[in-house]
């Protein structure tokens, strides 16, 4: 299905081509200041360190609907190895093989394209099997540290989780916010929750990918006007899958990434955050997201931390 009149609408509205420079190649990124982060480390008061990510293991939450995306493979390449001679100190190492967006992850600017574009108006076909990406490659990233701000949309709908065919709109980010008596602004990276992580955890990882809540084609309006400086969920897919509109698929992918320049995430354990933010009432913190800087990665696992 071509992407319909309404897509290329929105596109228009929330396009940050050469907002930075033809040259740009970390799009929102760029409004992560010096003194946003001064003001991101000020919300810190407690020490309180809360992990999003999940362990990365063999059983995680990819079911093989997309050829190539493992779960890690996770092996012994040595154990207690005397590689100096008996009686000496001895080693022990391992090695791993996975899709770089196999578990917690941010998808880079070039994951992917629409019209034979990326990000900054740059060509499709710079991305090659053996240069991987030319431009806007995961290393491009840098240091991704800023305010967090939790949009906690399940909980601001009255549910632990939202039903598997929610499509979070605008008002459902107004209404977190309000819930959360903080105002998102430039530079954020704001965290929206669905609950939807709670079938992975309970051991589901089936029902977690299918069907799924996600993120609106009409939400990258919502963050383009805040100057959002990425965003991630706890959802495999990030959009509504199956998708909001019949045969649409990554819509919101492409908006976000091809248009706005702007870092997702998915796979983010948000279920300590949530009740962490409603006991201490307080939804906003430092956070800690960057992703290891694979050259030339359309995207790549990320541990963040959250600081209150």
């Amino acid at each position: 299905m071509p992407l319909p009149s309404e897509f290329h609408e929105i596109a228009k509205r929330v396009n940050n081509w050469g907002r930075w420079g033809a040259a740009d190649e970390i799009g929102t990124l760029n409004l992560i200041t010096g003194a946003v982060v001064r003001a991101a480390a000020a919300t810190v008061t407690t020490g309180r360190r809360i992990p999003l990510a999940l362990p990365l293991r063999q059983d995680g939450v990819q079911t093989g609907m997309i050829p190539g995306r493992v779960n890690p493979l996770h092996t012994m390449v040595a154990v207690n190895w005397e590689m100096f001679g008996p009686d000496t100190v001895a080693t022990s190492d391992d090695t791993v093989t996975m899709g770089l967006q196999a578990g917690t992850h941010w998808d880079a600017l070039p994951h992917v394209s629409h019209s034979g574009k990326i990000y900054n108006g740059r060509p499709a076909d710079s991305i090659t099997t053996h240069g991987r990406a030319a431009f806007s490659g995961m290393e491009k990233a840098g240091p991704v540290v800023s305010r967090g701000v939790l949009l906690d949309v399940a909980r601001a709908r009255g549910a632990e989780r939202l039903d598997s065919g929610h499509i979070v709109t605008p008002e459902d980010l107004d209404a977190a916010e309000e819930l959360a008596g903080v105002t998102v602004r430039a530079g954020d990276i704001v965290l929206v929750r669905t609950g939807q992580i709670q079938q992975y955890l309970a051991g589901d990882r089936e029902a977690y990918a299918f069907p799924s809540p996600g993120l609106s084609i009409r939400t990258p309006e919502w963050f383009h006007a805040r100057d959002v400086a990425a965003v991630a969920n706890d959802t495999l897919t990030f959009e509504a899958f199956p998708p909001e509109f019949e045969n649409l698929w990554l819509p919101v992918h492409a908006l976000d990434l091809v248009e706005m320049g702007m870092l997702q995430g998915q796979n983010w354990n948000l279920e300590e955050l949530s009740e962490a933010c409603a006991e201490e009432k307080r939804y906003a913190f430092l956070l800690s997201a960057t992703p290891e800087p694979f050259t030339g990665g359309t995207g790549a696992p990320v541990a963040p931390v959250a600081i209150l």
